[in-house]
């Protein structure tokens, strides 16, 4: 019943903080409840407040104990959830693919089906010795990626 509960204020809470969107929701045996959200304009710890307070204000101590934590989904973390995709666009991305096979490119296009990476790498002259750059792009589907993170530069 808690966990309906919670997911229920948190559903009204993305309703009337729309930028904001869950991304992992975790219940421990003890009822220790993670909440993960992302935004489409990232998040500050001022969102991380206003969905803590949605939840936790609407929720009686004394029917049920619990602990609530809520936090940002951090720069380092796999994207999950195709909306953090879609903020992301413009960056690059690191991509593991079900096959094993890695993709490190430029993220430029985001769609319900998967998403398109450009990157430059080095091939073979066609004729005689040496290498040339080319420039290659990819449509990569949702379900061929196991993970994918964005790389951060400094």
């Amino acid at each position: 019943m808690l966990k309906e509960k919670v997911k229920t204020l948190l559903e009204e809470a993305f309703e009337e903080y729309k930028s904001l969107f869950l991304v992992d929701l975790i219940f421990k045996g003890n009822n220790e409840i993670t909440v993960v959200i992302d935004g489409d304009e990232g998040v500050t710890v001022q969102d991380c407040i206003n969905v803590s307070r949605k939840v936790e204000h609407n929720l009686d101590r004394e029917e049920e104990d619990f602990s609530l934590e809520v936090m940002s989904s951090g720069a380092t973390e796999p994207l999950i959830n195709k909306r953090q995709y879609k903020k992301n666009i413009g960056r690059d991305l690191e991509v593991k693919l079900q096959d094993g096979s890695k993709v490190t490119g430029f993220l430029t296009e985001v769609d319900d089906q998967g998403v398109t990476l450009s990157w430059k790498e080095r091939v073979a002259k066609e004729v005689g010795k040496g290498k040339v750059t080319v420039d290659k792009e990819e449509v990569f589907s949702f379900d061929s990626i196991e993970q994918a993170k964005v790389k951060i530069k400094f």
